[in-house]
């Protein structure tokens, strides 16, 4: 397997928390480099990733689940939840792992942020969208809900999961589906990663205080740009909001920077919900 190439750029995640910010990136990968990351995570086996399925009335999720490496019952690990694209729609519980979910296989990932992985596949569309205010919105489908459900399913089988770290990523439709389930169930989510997403502004209330990481390209001509912008300027007054803009990438390699990057998880180990 050839090594993950770090870009010359070497992504930074340093003072993102600290206060609201809008951070512009100029960083554009070469194709090479695109291609030689991308597959070096595909190569990467899915076999730690275990088969699951889970029903509730007429809705069927499969789901793969990934557990600390060396896992100790008597320790409590985060749990991420990784949201899909609309690529990866369907039923064969394989298409889902896609390149970003795979990063979490990485030895050096496994090895400093040991946590449960969970990637649901949806099949059909998880979020949907419409023009509302000037800009499109997203909705979800009747499958965003059970995604609750399926995790308090996981949360009675580990009871090692820890219930103040659990993490929502997503990329495209998928990082729609994470501001779905934010909107859904605030209380339930410690922190989000929201990468080239079509917002969700009916529940900006449950966003007002979250730790909220968004992500987007300033070139993507499928999720607008403008969606990203508009979510960011309504929660001003979010101090833990902070929102990365790359100038130079698109909706398809926007992804690209964290693949050879502990920038998330080493952000998203840091959120942590009150419970006192």
């Amino acid at each position: 397997m050839k090594p993950l190439l770090l870009f010359y750029f070497l992504l930074t995640c340093s003072g993102l928390a600290s206060a609201q910010q809008h951070v512009f990136r100029q960083d554009k990968p070469d194709s090479l480099t695109i291609a030689r990351n991308r597959t070096a995570v595909l190569q990467l086996s899915a076999a730690p990733f275990l088969k699951g399925s889970f029903s509730a009335e007429d809705i069927t999720i499969p789901y793969r689940l990934l557990l600390p490496r060396q896992m100790n019952r008597l320790r409590q690990y985060p749990l991420v939840i990784m949201l899909h694209n609309s690529g990866k729609i369907g039923t064969d519980n394989e298409l889902q792992l896609d390149p970003l979910a795979r990063t979490w296989l990485r030895t050096a990932i496994q090895e400093q942020f040991p946590a449960f992985v969970l990637a649901p596949q949806f099949a059909r569309r998880s979020s949907n969208y419409h023009p509302d205010k000037g800009i499109q919105v997203s909705a979800p489908s009747a499958d965003v809900a059970a995604i609750l459900d399926l995790l308090h399913k996981l949360e009675q089988e580990y009871p090692n999961i820890d219930r103040s770290r659990i993490y929502l990523v997503g990329y495209s439709m998928g990082a729609s589906t994470a501001q779905n389930l934010m909107s859904f169930a605030p209380e339930r989510f410690a922190a989000m990663v929201s990468i080239a997403a079509v917002p969700d502004i009916s529940n900006l209330k449950a966003f007002s205080h979250k730790p909220i990481w968004l992500i987007h390209g300033q070139q993507d001509n499928d999720n607008p740009y403008s969606g990203s912008v508009y979510l960011f300027n309504k929660l001003k007054g979010n101090k833990q909001l902070v929102f990365t803009t790359y100038t130079e990438l698109n909706h398809n390699n926007i992804t690209i920077p964290f693949l050879a990057s502990d920038a998330i998880p080493r952000w998203l180990f840091r959120q942590k919900i009150n419970t006192k």
